[in-house]
Formats: structure tokens, sequence, C-alpha cells
């Protein structure tokens, strides 16, 4: 009863956040993030785990419509599946299926096609993984432009394998040959694939006899040591003429020793239908790294950062390419400021980490360990010292004017102003509020160890040792002409009659 219970919930949610399929689009992408990967040893799902901050899923997804402007996107989910579905959340186009069993890749697009009507639509189909966490725009384009213009009725994107051929325990692409086993041409056949061959089978062949194969009413001979030297893999990732991929999706047959359905036995259903398959690899072998384990998932990140400081290296100083974080939409603002032709100078310092939103400044500078996040603006010729905490939430505001310095483990968060040429002191915690913001004005300084909460202090005071909880703070000058410092303020205790000694 229970198991039914949290079905229907998931179909209700499902239901919830789905959007309509949208016919009049020609192009419609599957990405297949129903699997947990129990290699990956984690109650999370494998889809959700990020890469650079962002999660699997969303990172392919993001590839896809990025890529293709008008696409459909249908995210295939299972284990973990209202997880999945609330990362995407609701968007334009966007339809879920949930794959209740999971039965293989194939099975898992046709339970993805259960959402498009036959009668409806034609067009294009891309399958991909969920995990695949490194693909990226550029390759999601190349892959479409190559299908478009080679004709063919499914294209794989491959891989090449660049280690030693007895470590490559990926299936292997087999194309025609340049000539059969008779030595004829094979005329316009050349480099179609033929089948994916599983490494383990390849170990399992004859070594004295050749693996022949028949494409087109022609035989090819394979040795084995020409098989396990071959260095193309297949991807994951598949394009389809819509209307030939349902025609046959359904006869795949679960007939192997996992009985389970997968999307690669459609090359040889698409051959022997004498509909063509080809294949094409992207320019940079790394986008196609999907993981299952937590070693690799480590690599992949460590990909993304290398490629983040890539574009950085040359603009900005980071102190420590091994250990900072950038957000990829404040990386592309450091970019486009740059184009401006003006020099940053942007320090960043080992362990900083700055998050989605926040908007930098000219000679700014971020010692070691400081947190930035959600919508935190610089002025310019702000220094912040090691291990300072700056965040707020998504719907305030934390504004740092001009020439501030900000010095080691303070923490300042939520809805704030702080105004130009202020100095704030160790050993600081200040938060604002929705409706209680904290306003500070110029050349102020606040030092000690003190807390402030949704006030406002007026331009030039001197604040040391107090606790402001929802105060205003004005300049009061003193008969000498100077003014008026605030020390030691401390506000009455509340639960007073609760404490006493030991």
């Amino acid at each position: 009863m229970q198991i039914k219970e949290v079905t229907n919930s998931v179909h209700d949610i499902v239901k919830e956040l789905s959007s309509p399929f949208d016919y009049e689009k020609k192009e419609t992408a599957i990405i297949l993030a129903a699997g947990h990967g129990k290699r990956i040893k984690s109650h999370t799902s494998k889809m959700l785990h990020k890469i650079w901050e962002i999660p699997t899923v969303q990172r392919v997804y993001n590839a896809c419509v990025e890529s293709i402007k008008e696409v459909n996107v249908v995210v295939v989910v299972g284990i973990k599946a209202t997880d999945v579905m609330q990362v995407i959340n609701k968007r334009n186009n966007t339809v879920f299926a949930y794959q209740e069993h999971q039965n293989g890749t194939g099975h898992a697009v046709q339970v993805a096609l259960e959402n498009v009507d036959p009668l409806r639509y034609d067009g294009t189909v891309y399958v991909l993984p969920g995990d695949m966490g490194l693909i990226d725009e550029e390759t999601m384009t190349l892959f479409r432009s190559e299908y478009k213009k080679s004709g063919c009725d499914m294209m794989v994107l491959t891989g090449i394998y660049e280690g030693n051929p007895l470590n490559n325990s990926y299936g292997r692409i087999i194309r025609v040959k340049e000539f059969d086993s008779e030595g004829n041409s094979s005329g316009n056949d050349f480099g179609k694939v033929i089948e994916i061959m599983e490494y383990k089978d390849i170990l399992h062949l004859d070594n004295e006899k050749p693996y022949t194969l028949s494409y087109n009413g022609r035989n090819y001979n394979y040795s084995r040591q020409e098989l396990i030297n071959n260095n193309e893999f297949n991807s994951g990732v598949y394009a389809f003429d819509y209307k030939k991929l349902v025609k046959l999706i359904n006869n795949l047959t679960s007939n192997n020793a996992q009985n389970e359905i997968y999307i690669t036995d459609l090359i040889g259903l698409f051959n022997r239908s004498g509909y063509a398959v080809k294949a094409v690899s992207p320019k940079a072998q790394y986008v196609l790294m999907g993981f299952n384990n937590k070693s690799v998932l480590r690599e992949m990140e460590a990909m993304a950062r290398n490629m983040s400081y890539e574009k950085l290296k040359d603009i900005i100083e980071i102190a420590d390419p091994d250990d900072f974080f950038i957000d990829e939409s404040v990386i592309a603002d450091i970019i486009e400021m740059d184009g401006e032709g003006i020099p940053l100078d942007i320090k960043i310092g080992k362990g900083v980490y700055i998050g989605k939103n926040v908007k930098l400044n000219y000679n700014l500078t971020l010692k070691r360990n400081v947190f930035v996040n959600c919508n935190v603006s610089f002025g310019r010729n702000v220094t912040v010292w090691e291990n300072v905490h700056l965040s707020c939430f998504p719907d305030q505001n934390l504004i740092i004017g001009d020439n501030v310095e900000i010095l080691w483990g303070d923490i300042i968060k939520g809805n704030i102003i702080i105004g130009d040429n202020t100095r704030i002191e160790s050993s600081v915690n200040m938060t604002g509020s929705q409706e209680h913001p904290l306003i500070i004005g110029k050349n102020v300084l606040i030092k000690g160890t003190s807390y402030i909460f949704g006030s406002i202090i007026e331009d030039e005071m001197h604040i040391e040792h107090s606790v402001l909880i929802k105060k205003r703070v004005e300049k009061h000058f003193r008969k000498d002409g100077s003014i008026q410092k605030v020390r030691f303020y401390i506000p009455m205790p509340e639960g007073i009659d609760t404490v006493s000694e030991l």
C-alpha cells in the first residue's frame, strides 16, 4: 500500500511539473536520468551530484536548451524521481516521464516516447545520459550540425580513447571498412556504423579467425586484435529521425545476459531496415565523461575547475588554480568586463568561493577563504580579508560601496548597504532583513566584538564593542568638534531571571 502511495505521489508531481509538448518544435531531447548509480555509494541520486556546483542532470539539460533554442525536452526519471524533477523544476516545453522499473536505456527511451503523439510529430530526437556533466553547448551544436549535414537516419556521438587499448573497457564502434572481404570498394557505405561491440565480447573472439559482419550485402572482416586496438567508443549520445525511431523502438528485446532493453541494439535494427547510421566525435574528449564512482566525479570537477581557470588566468589573479570557485555566470561577467579594455585588477585568494549573482568590480581583492554568495555587489577598490562570509537570500541585496575594507573573519549577511570608505574591522557580525535592512553610511568605522542588526548608522560614525539591534545611530558633535563615538553599547538582557550563580 505504501509503495502504491509513493508511486501515485510521483505521478502527481510528474503532472504538476510537466509542461505541454509543443508539436510545432521539430527537435526533441530525451535526457535519461532514471538511474540511481549504485557504484557512486551515496543516498543522493547520481544525477544530482554536482560538477562546479551544478547538478549533472541540470548541466545536460542546459547544454540541450542552449544549443537548440526551439526544443522540447523529455526528462526520464526513476530512482529519486522527485528530487531530480525538483532540480529541473517546471519549465516551458519540458516533460517528465516516470520509468517506474529501470529496464535499460532502450526501455527508458520507450517510456519517454509515450509522451509524444506519433500522428502529430515529425523531426529529430536526441538522446543523452543524465550523468554526462561536462557536455556543453558547443558539443551539442556540433553534433546537431553534423547530424543535419550527414543525411543519415541515426548518428552516434563517439569518443576517442587515448590510453592503452587493453585498459579501454568501452564498447567499440565498428564502422564499414574502405574495402570488403573480397577487396571491393565499399563506396558510399565507407565509415557507416555497423554495430557497437562490447570489449568483453571482443576478448572472447577466436584469435585465429576473422570476425565477419555483413552490411548492405557485403561482408567485412575484422581481426580480434584490430577490434581491441579500435579506440573509437560509444558515448551514449544519439540523434534519430523520429519517424524511423518510433517505427523500430518497440522491436527492441531484452534477449541478453542482463535481461535489459538497450538503445545500442537500435543500430542493428536501423541497418537491417536499410537506414543509415553514422558517427562523429567532438573536438574535446572530456565532454563525454560520465561517472559511476566518486573518483571519476572528482576528476570531472577538476576538469571543470581547470576550464574555468583557463578562461580567467590572463584576466584576473587567482592565487591557487586548484582551490577556488567562481560561478559560471560570474565568469561570463568578468569576461564581458575585460572586453571593455580596462584592467580589472581583481585578485582571488586560495579557497575563495564566489557564487551566483555576485557582481565584482575593479580593483577588488578577496583574500584567502572568503565566501561570497547571492546578490552581493562590490564597489571599486574593495579589500576583503581572510575568512570573511558575505551572503544574502535571493530576495535580498548586499551592496558594498567604493573603498570599503572588511577585515578578518567578519560575518555579513542579508539586506545590507555599506557606504563608501567604510572600514569594518575583525570580529564583527552584521545582518539585515527585508523588514529591517541594515544601512551603514559613508566613512564609518566598526570595530571590536560588535553585532549589528537592522539598524541605520549615519556617516562618519565610530562603533566599537557594541550590540545594536534595530537602532538609529545619529551623528552628534562634541564641544571640541569631534563626533561622539558609540562604544560598549549593550542592550538590556532578556531572560535574566533564568540565570543564576553555580
